[in-house]
């Protein structure tokens, strides 16, 4: 009988939460899903982007990383090991103006997401544009791996998401 990893009950859990604010609730919409099995390296990816349903420009996304090695330490119950899964959290969103964007845009994770985590900003743009839209990626970096142990913290961190792109929806909105 298949038994579940770490990884399959998290995405769950996550897929639930996240989908219930989409069709029960309409406060969101999903607007991607990757569930992948990486074959090259044997291992596990999830993530699923969304947005609040009245602002499609700021989008959260939420993923879960299990390696190999994670994986097959469950799997095979080694003694000593603790699989569990990376997580991922990230927003991103376009701008004219890197400069002004991306210092609010930290401030705004440092006060959801707490001053422990300090976010890594990317900026991107197509070289050669007469007037460019710069594409701004927030990263939060969390340090450890997260398991069962942490289901319950599920509905919290897509909480914390959810004030994210409101913040972000209220005070970055270029008119």
């Amino acid at each position: 009988m298949f038994d579940p990893t770490i990884f399959d009950n998290l995405k769950v859990a996550l897929e639930n939460r996240i989908y219930d604010l989409d069709n029960l609730d309409g406060v969101i919409r999903v607007s991607d899903r990757v569930d992948r099995l990486e074959l090259a390296a044997m291992a596990r990816a999830f993530s699923i982007r969304f947005h609040l349903a009245a602002y499609p420009a700021i989008e959260a996304r939420i993923g879960l990383e299990a390696s190999l090695q994670d994986l097959a330490a469950e799997i095979l119950e080694t003694p000593g090991a603790s699989p569990g899964c990376a997580l991922r959290v990230g927003f991103r969103l376009e701008t004219d103006d890197p400069e002004r964007t991306c210092p609010q845009l930290e401030r705004l994770m440092r006060e959801v997401w707490g001053e422990g985590l300090s976010p890594k900003l990317t900026v991107r743009y197509e070289f050669g544009e007469a007037r460019p839209r710069y594409r701004v990626s927030a990263e939060l970096p969390f340090g450890r791996k997260i398991n069962e142990e942490q289901m319950e913290d599920l509905d919290d961190l897509v909480d914390h998401a959810l004030r994210s792109l409101e913040l972000l929806c209220s005070e970055l909105k270029e008119g």
